[in-house]
């Protein structure tokens, strides 16, 4: 069987590398990979440290492109990448506009597609935005479904997909940290990013990590958020490090709010290594990111999510999450009291997996082959 792997984005590689790996161990596969770096800067760093060449690079990361661009240029490139392939199934990821597209056009030409990540919903279509609808879309089209938990399996089932079709697997982002985190950890191991970061953050203070960049907070949201972390870094015991997203949109109010304040680090994006390193060493992460959602229960942190709702309700539901959306006030009463009270979680069992997904997967996929 010839597999095609699509994907643009850094947090769709970090996800799909385990995957990567455990299908090129398979000897009856044939294993290509289509990037069409809708993330560019991002997404190589992903690529070399989780050693993925691609077969077939689009290059489509333009400047202050549209939606409706991207998904266009998407469309139409990717066409021309499956006639030469010709793969018997396309592997796309999650809920980008990368994995609609390319599921469409797979669609198209009668290729089966196999959707990694799949059955997460907010069922509201403004949040995440334009995610939501991607996922509920990429979904229709596809043949297989890879899910991370019971209640995103169930999704699918409510909306008629046959549970012949559905493997549940966990998500792969938990073997991607448990794979960095041990690499890491090595003793010969050494990252210029990470040598950098402990020189220049107080690791003796209770680090509060952020990260953001969802559409739906653009102005008054991000504009909310700043103000709470102004207010939370007045502590003499908190260090708040905020690695800026290259999105104006965020870049602009953050440096403007946040620039050149005691106890505030704004550093620039950083590599997966690294943010995994600054994980380890947070103390709370405040977030928009899905991803960390799911990554953040292995390594006993407690998350606030800035998102007024979530399709990872499963981590709320455990207590590893807490959404406050981008409320000012309840950013702040939230996040003392975590660094006043927060003393470890009594149980760390990841809702989203144990680090066996990918393997998983591949042996779904073997069976179906046979």
């Amino acid at each position: 069987m010839k597999i095609l792997l699509c994907f643009g984005t850094r947090p769709e590689a970090i996800k799909m590398a385990p995957v990567y790996h455990a299908l090129k161990e398979q000897k009856s596969f044939e294993v290509l990979v289509c990037v069409t770096a809708q993330h560019r800067e991002m997404l190589d760093q992903v690529l070399h440290f989780f050693e993925m060449v691609p077969d077939y690079d689009l290059n489509l990361m333009q400047a202050n492109q549209t939606l409706n661009q991207l998904s266009a240029s998407i469309l139409s490139a990717i066409d021309a990448v499956l006639l030469d392939a010709k793969p018997n199934l396309v592997l796309v990821h999650g809920d980008t506009t990368t994995a609609a597209m390319v599921a469409l056009a797979a669609f198209h030409l009668g290729i089966q597609v196999g959707h990694v990540e799949a059955g997460l919903r907010s069922f509201n279509k403004q949040a995440p935005f334009p995610e939501e609808i991607n996922r509920q879309f990429t979904s229709k089209i596809a043949d297989i479904h890879f899910t991370p938990t019971t209640l995103a399996t169930q999704n699918l089932l409510n909306e008629g997909i046959a549970s012949k079709d559905v493997f549940q697997t966990g998500n792969t982002v938990i073997d991607a940290l448990l794979w960095t985190s041990a690499k890491i950890k090595e003793e010969q191991y050494s990252h210029p990013e990470i040598e950098v970061l402990k020189k220049t953050i107080p690791l003796h203070k209770k680090m509060v990590l952020v990260t953001g960049h969802r559409r739906e907070n653009y102005g008054e949201g991000f504009e909310n958020v700043c103000s709470a972390l102004l207010t939370i870094a007045k502590r003499d015991d908190v260090s708040i490090v905020y690695p800026v997203h290259l999105n104006p949109n965020v870049q602009d109010v953050v440096n403007q709010k946040l620039a050149h304040q005691e106890n505030i680090y704004l550093i620039a994006p950083v590599s997966y290594p690294a943010f995994v390193w600054l994980m380890q060493h947070s103390f709370l992460i405040l977030t928009d990111s899905g991803g960390i959602q799911e990554e953040a229960p292995t390594l006993g942190k407690p998350v606030l999510v800035t998102r007024s709702v979530s399709e990872r309700p499963e981590g709320i539901a455990a207590g590893f999450s807490t959404l406050v959306g981008t409320d000012k006030n309840k950013i702040i009463e939230t996040i003392h009291s975590i660094l006043d009270d927060f003393t470890g979680f009594e149980k760390i069992t990841n809702p989203y997996g144990d680090g066996n997904a990918a393997q998983q997967i591949v042996d779904s996929l073997v069976k179906k082959d046979r």
